[in-house]
């Protein structure tokens, strides 16, 4: 097998380069994180639950006309996306309280909020990634007004399509974070969904009895967070109901 350039390796992803101009292969790992990486693991099939889950986000949205980076899956682990300019920006939308919103207003966590609220926080892990206003985002040349308009309505419609389906499968969509990416199309910018849509970046309760799906059980150490995402990938129809964990393959790169 070739050796593939690495392009970028982030806390649960790795970037090479792909088959052709403007395409990457994204690598999911098995590795865990939390406060800013100072809670750190290896979760055992991590990495295969998310890259299925995101290509079934992701497809789900295009199918609605969601603009996505994702292309197709290529195996367990990996996936083939378009190459995008990340804006750098988390996009995070809120449906009910928790976590940081919950403490900041001192909210009992799992209040509904009276309409989604989108939020922005600045990407710089050693900052904390911290909120900014959009004042901000527009003063810094990150993204302009149009921009931010189309994100919200953008970060909106990815709220719809998710909390319906999830709700579909028992599961409450409480908060997600996305990410923007732009790509040049005839030297036009076109905003598009990019990074990943997995439990990792997304806060999902139990309907019934509000057992946490998420990254917070590995957060709160409240059980197996991989047996936590094989739940909703049962749930989706993603895998079997049979499959639990599968080993991980070795990585050539």
């Amino acid at each position: 097998m070739a050796r593939r350039k690495k392009i970028y390796e982030g806390k649960a992803k790795i970037l090479y380069e792909g088959p052709e101009p403007g395409t990457l292969v994204q690598y999911f790992k098995d590795d865990a994180t939390a406060f800013n990486a100072e809670k750190k693991a290896v979760i055992e099939g991590k990495g295969v639950l998310n890259n299925r889950l995101s290509e079934f986000f992701m497809t789900g949205l295009g199918q609605i006309g969601v603009p996505t980076h994702f292309i197709k899956r290529l195996n367990m682990r990996e996936q083939l996306i378009r190459q995008v300019e990340i804006i750098p920006l988390e996009v995070i939308v809120r449906n009910f309280a928790a976590g940081s919103m919950a403490k900041r207003l001192g909210l009992e966590e799992g209040t509904p909020l009276p309409r989604p609220i989108v939020e922005f926080s600045y990407k710089d892990d050693k900052l904390g990634d911290p909120l900014v206003p959009e004042e901000y985002i527009i003063a810094f040349g990150w993204a302009s007004q149009q921009d931010l308009d189309d994100i919200v309505s953008l970060a909106l419609r990815v709220n719809d399509f998710m909390s319906g389906v999830m709700h579909g499968v028992g599961i409450r969509l409480i908060d997600f974070k996305i990410e923007i990416g732009r790509i040049w199309e005839n030297d036009y910018p076109r905003l598009v969904v990019a990074d990943e849509i997995s439990p990792d970046s997304c806060r999902l309760w139990d309907i019934e009895t509000g057992r946490k799906l998420d990254k917070d059980v590995f957060r709160r150490d409240l059980g197996s967070l991989a047996d936590a995402y094989t739940e909703v990938a049962r749930r989706l129809g993603v895998l079997p109901s049979n499959v639990t964990h599968r080993p991980k393959p070795t990585l050539i790169n």
